[in-house]
This record gives C-alpha cells, structure tokens and sequence, in this order.
C-alpha cells in the first residue's frame, strides 16, 4: 500500500515536471523565434522597397532613353533638312542659271543693254567659297539691283594659270556658282537673270607672274546690265564698290 502510493507521487511529480518543462520549452522557443520572425518581416519589407526603387530607377532610365532617341531623330532630321536646302539651292544655281561660253551666245541684241553697276570679288587660292570681304561688297552691290529694270547679271569667274587648264575651266564655274547663290538666297533674285561664264585663266587681268597679280586673277566680276530698249534705268554706268584684290584669304 505504502509503495503504491509512493508509485502515485513519483508519477503525479513527473507530469508536473513534464508539465513545468513543456511550458518553458515553448516559451524559450517562442522568445528566440520571435525575433526571426520579426527579421524576416524587416526583409520582406526591405525586398518591397528595393523593388520599388528599381522600378522607379527603370522608368527613369526608360524615360532618358526615349528623350535621348527623340533629341537624335530629331537633330538627324535637322540636318536632313538642311542638306535638303542645300541641295535645292545647288539645282537651282546649274540648272536654271544661264550658262554660257560667252554672254553674246545667249543675249539677242546685246547692244540695247548697258551696264549700271559691277563688282570685282577675289578668292583665296584653289578656293571658291565666299570671304566676308567679298561678301560685304556683294551686298553693296545688290543695294542697287533693287532699282534696276529689264536687267541681266553676267557672272564671270575667273583664275590665275596655275593648274591644268580643264581644272581651272572647272573652278572658275565653281567660283561664279558660289556668287550666284549667295545673291540669289540673301536677296531673291531669281535665278534666269544670271548669266554665268567660267573663262578659267583664259583672260587675266593681271599680270601673273607676282603674287599680286595672281590674286587679281583669283576672281568672279559681276556686271549689271539693263536692256535700254525694254525702259531700262538711263543712269551711268557706276561701280558698286572698288575692287579689294588683297583682302582675298
């Protein structure tokens, strides 16, 4: 009797102990998982907000990329553009211009026009493009062009004898060309008034022997001339401003 009860306490104090361990056992667990738990909640949060400022950073980069894509296509267009007006203002200087070995072959009654103005601009060696010397006296001289009437603009270009003769020929167009668009561009001036002439170095009007006189012959000479016959201006011819041989560069 005394053993069964002694068999009964054991018992009853072994489930107490087991009762007394299990609380503790969760509650230790339950302290040290918290704080993982709490951790990944943290990252969870971490992770969202890194998504968040990739996506922010990806519609940035998205949205540069397209304003640089439209910047480009529009710069390209631009310059498409601009060699477009380039190239017209080219057609419109070779192929409606008058060309001509000599002005007589292409003017009927040459002695009814009388020439009112001229200009005289030089170039630099072997180039054919404007100086702002020349260009100020070109706009000198279209200042009169305005009151003109029944009028024809004879282009003559020019060289010195360096250089095969076909090269010169071909320089000499270039030359009186680039007088011819820029008078025509600046100043509306259509472009069947001009009558073009590349003499090349058939006729100089230096001597070309100095370096002075090479840059005399380096030139175009524009004349203004009105047909008298057609109630063309009766003023005497003039010179719209005085040939600069040295300001050639």
């Amino acid at each position: 009797m005394v053993m069964q009860r002694f068999g009964f306490v054991v018992t009853a104090a072994a489930l107490t102990v087991f009762g007394v361990s299990g609380c503790a056992t969760k509650n230790y667990v339950k302290n040290q998982t918290a704080p993982l738990v709490n951790h990944a909640g943290q990252l969870d949060q971490k992770t969202a907000q890194n998504s968040r400022e990739i996506q922010d950073v990806n519609q940035r980069a998205q949205s540069g990329i397209q304003k640089a894509q439209g910047s480009a296509d529009q710069a390209a267009q631009s310059a498409q553009n601009a060699a477009n007006q380039a190239n017209q203002a080219q057609t419109a200087a070779n192929d409606v211009a008058h060309r001509a070995d000599s002005l007589e072959s292409v003017v009927k009654g040459l002695d009814n026009y009388k020439q009112m103005a001229d200009v005289t601009v030089t170039f630099g060696f072997d180039k054919s493009n404007l100086t702002a010397d020349a260009k100020q006296q070109l706009d000198s001289f279209a200042s009169q062009i305005s009151n003109a009437h029944s009028y024809i603009l004879e282009v003559t270009g020019g060289t010195d004898t360096t250089g095969p003769a076909q090269y010169n020929y071909m320089l000499s167009q270039r030359r009186a060309d680039s007088v011819v668009q820029y008078l025509a561009a600046k100043y509306n001036i259509p472009p069947h008034r001009f009558y073009l002439i590349g003499i090349g170095k058939d006729q100089q009007v230096a001597p070309d022997n100095t370096a002075a006189g090479r840059k005399k012959n380096r030139r175009v000479e524009v004349q203004l001339l009105t047909n008298m016959s057609q109630g063309g201006s009766g003023a005497q011819p003039q010179s719209s401003a005085p040939s600069n041989p040295g300001a050639a560069q």
